[in-house]
């Protein structure tokens, strides 16, 4: 039977969960639908169905992502992608795809679409490039601070969630602007990320909420009874702080917390706790991906955000799922604002989309995609030159998988 491709409407909803449940080999759960409900948007999702089951599908949130020098701006978060068992390889998760970048591309939404992905294989076929990374930190409890480093006089409190959340909301808020690769959390998606049922905990306990004036901690703690005494994980779910020092002083708090062996934290590439240390070698470090990055319209994405340095350079662009980003663009800064426009010349740089998408919020450098054979340089200096422009002042980092 020939496959077809429609959006989805509000009533679709219950029958499209059961579908990512069953692509993720996740057990399907009914009465997480009304978490869903608040993220859902029928008109941004596609889904494939072979005559009247519907066998696969993805779904776009409209979200805004913090970008170099520039703050908040829109981004296709893509979201609750699969394909059913039974029915892969037969091209279904490249329609969905097709249909979001080419839809996007036909309506002038989003010029960036952004994902986190399930296997690091699936998506660069479909111009995504790894644009940011996390790092898997692990300190045991009790880890001193170098001398010299202030944590402040200010009281911090465990409170309920009920109390955590406005204030949480409020320093997120203050924040975001300047994070590149946080994403605008509407209500919906903040009990999304907090959900705290049984099921959401895997074994841990709920989660604790932290509050210093100004900023914030959220940890669970996993069990971990011996008996030469007790040697619990404490799990960071997340860290916000307005100051360094308040960032320090959260840091120190759950360090301290008693009965705890280790903590575990999902975090920036560059958080700044291993160098609170006064044994850096006591913090274990491990580095996975995050954000893939995507430019639908590589003209307008390239003029959103900011960049470091001046330049001016022809770049000749691949680009064969979406074919009108490919061609030759002249990019050029003045003052840290871009401008882009088709052009004949001769290119200083050859390179595809996907590479493009990795730079994309700063994290990735060209440089470093030149010597993996992903980028060429043409003209002596021109790849140099753009590396640096396309650096951000910090590393890009997403506190939340959407």
């Amino acid at each position: 039977m020939a496959l077809t491709l429609r959006t989805l409407a509000a009533n679709d909803l219950a029958e499209f969960q059961r579908l990512v449940n069953s692509a993720f080999l996740f057990d399907s759960v009914e009465d997480q639908l009304e978490r869903w409900r608040g993220l859902f948007e029928p008109e941004r999702h596609h889904a494939v169905f072979d005559g009247d089951e519907l066998i696969g599908g993805g779904g776009i949130q409209s979200r805004q992502i913090t970008l170099p020098g520039a703050g908040p701006q829109p981004v296709a978060a893509v979201t609750s992608v699969g394909v059913k068992p039974g029915h892969r390889r037969r091209g279904v998760l490249t329609r969905v795809m097709r249909a979001q970048l080419h839809g996007m591309h036909e309506d002038g939404a989003e010029a960036i679409a952004a994902l986190w992905a399930s296997e690091a294989a699936i998506y660069p076929r479909f111009g995504y490039g790894l644009a940011a990374e996390f790092t898997r930190l692990e300190v045991p409890s009790g880890a001193k601070f170098r001398p010299g480093v202030s944590t402040g006089g200010e009281r911090l409190r465990e409170v309920s969630r009920d109390e955590a959340m406005p204030f949480m909301k409020a320093v997120y808020e203050d924040l975001r602007p300047s994070r590149t690769g946080w994403l605008s959390r509407k209500d919906a998606a903040w009990d999304h990320q907090f959900a705290d049922t049984e099921r959401d905990r895997d074994g841990l306990t709920a989660y604790r909420y932290v509050l210093h004036p100004q900023g914030y901690a959220v940890y669970r703690v996993k069990a971990d009874w011996r008996e030469r005494g007790p040697r619990n994980e404490l799990h960071v779910r997340e860290i916000a702080a307005r100051t360094d020092e308040a960032y320090a002083a959260l840091y120190r708090y759950l360090l301290d917390v008693d009965m705890v062996g280790e903590l575990k934290f999902f975090t920036a590439a560059d958080d700044p706790g291993v160098h609170l240390l006064e044994d850096a070698r006591l913090a274990l470090r491990g580095r996975g991906d995050s954000l893939w990055v995507r430019l639908v319209d590589v003209d307008r994405a390239l003029t959103l955000r900011r960049y470091l340095s001046d330049v001016d350079v022809v770049l000749e662009l691949s680009d064969e799922f979406c074919p009108w980003n490919a061609g030759r663009w002249r990019f050029t800064v003045k003052d840290g604002a871009a401008t882009v426009r088709r052009v004949d010349d001769e290119p200083d740089v050859v390179l595809d989309v996907q590479a493009l998408g990795a730079a994309y919020l700063g994290g990735t450098r060209l440089a470093t995609l030149a010597r993996a054979q992903r980028v060429s340089e043409v003209t002596g200096g021109a790849l140099n030159a753009l590396s640096h422009a396309l650096s951000g002042d910090r590393e890009p980092h997403c506190p939340e998988v959407f």
